[in-house]
């Protein structure tokens, strides 16, 4: 009789894990390319997940055991999660047409991918953690390496499962340590464990950062970022897209769960090593950009810089800085998705073009394309009227009240210098001679393009139901 509350509080993985099978067994037995069909499918389990999420929220508590948990921050967490999922699998979908390499594969893969990251973002013990952890990485290596002709994609998979293999050793090594001397895996045992005298013990904060280490590499925080640019560079641009969202926002949730959860009583052991990696981040993130000529690869730092904010909210280490982090998830993952739809439209004549120099004059060519990127652009820069200021405000005002008020000046300084590569694309767009055209982008690539860019302004103007949901999510977490 207990298996079926349980069920109700994960029906989106099952909804998911069902799917997925299915999928699989339609796409082994229908006769034609399926891809299109499949990718279809795969939207409406993601959107019937997120629904499941919305319509009826499952009540907060744990399941099998306590190995999983539910909450309003698991389920705003999972919803950003889906929703950058399911974008992505339209971008892909379109893609994969394109490059006419299609396959029923495709979809699922990502299905999987997805359902790691829900179990990783529920997940209150680290074995189910790491089970998460792995159905996530596991998918996404296969992701990173789809286009197998293709020599720039094999590396980038290759160098992706190598580095990814040893964060995952970091994390386990740095598991059993704490297990060691905690005596339990489960997140509430150690945060009990964690609360007693003997916690200041030196194998556990060694444990602690261990943890640490194999989480930041799931989120490219710097100095575990080294394989983000060849990655970024390497897959396909879509696929890309995928891996800049829906697992940066797993793994920053699952962040913020794991320290602000078992390892609260440690706040002040953990939060040196978090301000040490934000800081970094946001540096190398706005200097390491300012030289790079391919868009893939300054998105890559981008992608660096923008962790190391939202890590500026986890350090602070309350109610106001997790509310600050989950917003600056929802909309970096719009301003993510949409600057990757523009890249892309970056097709001339029919071929995928990269580089920064090929956006040259493009206001007069391609004016729809380069309005949408401007503003997305200007909100990454954190510039106001855009939502991209709005997140950063929040992060550094958390920082701010939780005493850490050099930590918010030096990200301010690091958004300063990084607004240089925002705006030099903008720049080249408008006031450089024009090169050939774009080809016109299909629907799918326009919507999203367009809805990102209205959304950056929308939530700047009406951010209070977004700052309320937040608020609340991040009031689940921490019980305050």
């Amino acid at each position: 009789m207990t298996a079926l509350p349980a069920l109700s509080l994960v029906l989106p993985e099952v909804l998911l894990t069902v799917g997925a099978m299915a999928l699989l067994m339609i796409g082994v037995f229908k006769k034609k390319d399926s891809t299109s069909l499949l990718t279809g499918l795969a939207v409406l389990l993601m959107v019937a997940a997120g629904a499941s999420l919305v319509l009826d929220p499952p009540a907060a508590g744990t399941a099998f055991g306590g190995l999983f948990v539910v909450n309003e921050f698991t389920s705003f967490a999972k919803l950003m999660t889906l929703l950058g999922a399911g974008i992505a699998l339209v971008m892909i979908n379109s893609w994969a047409h394109t490059e006419g390499i299609a396959r029923f594969e495709l979809p699922i893969v990502v299905v999987f991918a997805t359902l790691g990251m829900l179990m990783m973002i529920s997940a209150n013990d680290f074995i189910a953690l790491y089970v998460g952890l792995e159905l996530q990485s596991l998918s996404l290596y296969v992701l990173a390496a789809f286009h197998r002709n293709n020599l720039r994609a094999t590396e980038a998979g290759v160098k992706y499962f190598v580095l990814g293999a040893l964060a995952s050793g970091l994390l386990l090594y740095g598991s059993s340590l704490v297990y060691g001397f905690g005596g339990t895996t489960s997140f509430a045992g150690l945060a009990t464990a964690m609360a007693s005298a003997e916690a200041g013990n030196v194998g556990v904060i060694i444990g602690i950062v261990f943890v640490i280490a194999g989480l930041a590499f799931k989120v490219s925080a710097v100095p575990f970022h080294m394989w983000t640019p060849d990655v970024y560079e390497g897959a396909p641009t879509p696929i890309t897209a995928f891996f800049s969202v829906a697992p940066k926002i797993a793994a920053l949730s699952l962040f913020l769960s794991v320290l602000m959860g078992p390892f609260a009583p440690m706040v002040a052991e953990w939060r040196q090593v978090i301000v040490l990696i934000a800081a970094l981040s946001m540096a190398w993130g706005a200097i390491a950009a300012i030289n790079q000529r391919n868009i893939k690869r300054l998105m890559a730092y981008s992608s660096i810089g923008h962790v190391g904010y939202a890590l500026v909210g986890l350090a602070a280490a309350s109610t106001e800085g997790a509310r600050g982090v989950m917003f600056y998830l929802f909309i970096y993952l719009f301003m993510n998705l949409g600057t990757f739809a523009c890249i892309l439209a970056m097709r001339v004549k029919g071929r995928a073009v990269e580089a920064i120099d090929d956006l040259s004059g493009m206001s007069k060519s391609n004016p729809g394309i380069a309005m949408a990127l401007a503003i997305l652009m200007f909100s990454m820069a954190g510039i106001p009227p855009m939502a991209g200021f709005l997140a950063k405000f929040y992060v550094f005002m958390a920082a701010v009240n939780a005493n850490l008020v050099p930590l918010a000046v030096f990200g301010l300084l690091a958004s300063a210098v990084g607004a240089f590569y925002y705006l030099r694309l903008i720049k080249i767009m408008y006031f450089d001679a024009p090169r050939d055209a774009f080809d016109k982008p299909d629907f799918s690539t326009r919507m999203v393009m367009a809805a990102s860019a209205s959304l950056m302004i929308v939530y700047f103007i009406v951010p209070a139901d977004l700052v309320s949901e937040a608020a609340s999510a991040a009031q689940a977490l921490t019980g305050r």
